[in-house]
């Protein structure tokens, strides 16, 4: 049996203090001006006759592929996901805490919704109230008010908030290098009956998800070789066209970890099997750019949106967002 490699990490100089405090217990190379990354590339290779290198495609930049290509005879992309695919106990605690915390900004930027509010000033006090927790943000938060929500990825503007706008937060916390990810719609004023059927649609979406995969054969299936996650997406899918509205313009969920989108990915197309120990999203929305489903009145543009994070047990899935999820007007 081969000896195992070293755990090697080369790092910029600049980051020197850090790495030492924090990693000591991996062999550490530093960059410098004597010590290139060229250099230590070429002595590693030489010294361990490496012939090929694996690299992840997408954390890489054309320059530093380059690099590589040209210090090692074989290079390949592959792709670490299916190692983190299934979390263990350890990490979903890590994830567990985040989501407590998601939880509790949620309650609190309930008490900062206020008329002429911005989008801007939102989303930082959110970020604000998560970095005064010890943690941080996991990705920059959406916030989109009225017509702005009917855009899933919306960049979130200096518009202010007006009665009878809904706001829709989709925001995710950082905990022990640990990602959290939620969405929630609420509705500033009183929404009318078309919004509130919207929400319903969305919100009872989400409950067939996970309803299906609480069922006695998914149970039975997640013991042996798992439930398509394709499945899951179209029960949430097809519940929502045949309410007459159009169908979810992006997947139902995807892994939530170290990074915030990982695998599995829950989508019409998704070869994934969902597993015990996987830790998904699962966030049905509606979005309408200008008129209501076929079945409605006119309506402004606007979209609903309900996203939590569930883990799968052996038992079935368990919810790890717990924030309220019910129709909600401040």
């Amino acid at each position: 049996r081969a000896a195992a490699r070293p755990v090697l990490v080369v790092f910029d100089g600049r980051y020197s203090e850090a790495v030492y405090n924090h990693i000591p217990h991996f062999q550490l190379i530093e960059i410098s001006s004597q010590k290139t990354l060229q250099t230590i590339f070429r002595d590693l290779a030489e010294k361990h006759r490496i012939k090929s290198l694996g690299f992840e495609p997408d954390s890489i930049t054309v320059s530093e592929y380059k690099l590589f290509k040209d210090q090692f005879s074989k290079i390949s992309p592959i792709s670490l996901t299916s190692l983190r695919i299934l979390k263990e106990p350890s990490e979903i605690a890590y994830i567990e805490k985040a989501c407590k915390l998601g939880d509790k900004a949620f309650e609190h930027i309930l008490t900062k919704i206020k008329k002429r509010v911005s989008e801007k000033e939102l989303a930082f006090e959110l970020e604000l109230f998560i970095k005064k927790q010890g943690a941080d943000i996991a990705f920059a938060p959406i916030v989109a008010f009225g017509k702005n929500s009917s855009t899933p990825h919306h960049q979130t503007s200096d518009q202010r908030l007006k009665t009878k706008d809904q706001v829709l937060l989709d925001f995710g916390v950082r905990l022990n290098n640990y990602c959290s990810d939620m969405t929630r719609t609420v509705f500033f004023g009183s929404a009318n009956a078309e919004f509130k059927r919207m929400y319903e649609t969305v919100l009872e979406a989400q409950n067939r998800a996970i309803e299906f995969l609480n069922h006695k054969s998914s149970i039975i299936n997640l013991k042996s070789k798992g439930v398509k996650a394709s499945r899951a997406d179209q029960v949430a899918r097809s519940y929502i066209e045949s309410q007459g509205y159009p169908t979810i313009p992006h997947s139902l969920g995807h892994g939530v970890g170290i990074e915030i989108h990982e695998s599995p990915r829950l989508s019409p197309v998704s070869k994934d099997n969902l597993k015990v120990g996987m830790v998904f999203s699962i966030e049905p929305g509606i979005y309408l750019p200008g008129f209501g489903s076929p079945r409605s009145t006119r309506v402004e543009a606007g979209g609903v949106r309900i996203e939590d994070l569930v883990v799968l047990e052996k038992n079935g899935p368990r919810l790890l967002t717990l924030a309220r999820r019910d129709f909600t007007e401040v």
